[in-house]
């Protein structure tokens, strides 16, 4: 069993930035490929940036360039850098973690991006 612990969401203007942190628990973290969802009101969950053990990272084309997703092994603790935001980003952002066939979801963090 995987817990996942997300942190830092809250109310910005666009064009601010925000940092969301997702704590994870297990001695494997480094191992785990690790992921930030995202689903707005009336919308489908869909798929924010991802990072996989070796460090490799894929994001969503309406996030390039403006979100960095990273990881710190000795903290268990993955990231999403969120600069530029726009206020279609306003969003619940669920951390993700696949580990050895399984899924497991964090509680959501609620993003809203507006003036």
């Amino acid at each position: 069993q995987v817990q996942l612990v997300e942190s830092g969401g809250g109310l910005v203007q666009p064009g601010g930035s925000l940092r969301l942190s997702c704590a994870a628990s297990g001695s494997i973290f480094s191992t785990y490929a690790m992921g930030w969802y995202r689903q707005a009101p009336g919308k489908q969950r869909e798929l924010v940036a991802s990072i996989f053990s070796a460090g490799t990272t894929r994001y969503a084309d309406s996030v390039k360039g403006r979100f960095t997703i990273s990881r710190d092994n000795a903290k268990n603790t993955v990231y999403l850098q969120m600069n530029s935001l726009k206020p279609e980003d306003t969003a619940v952002y669920y951390c993700n973690a696949r580990v050895a066939g399984l899924v497991y979801w964090g509680q959501g963090t609620q993003v809203t991006v507006s003036s």
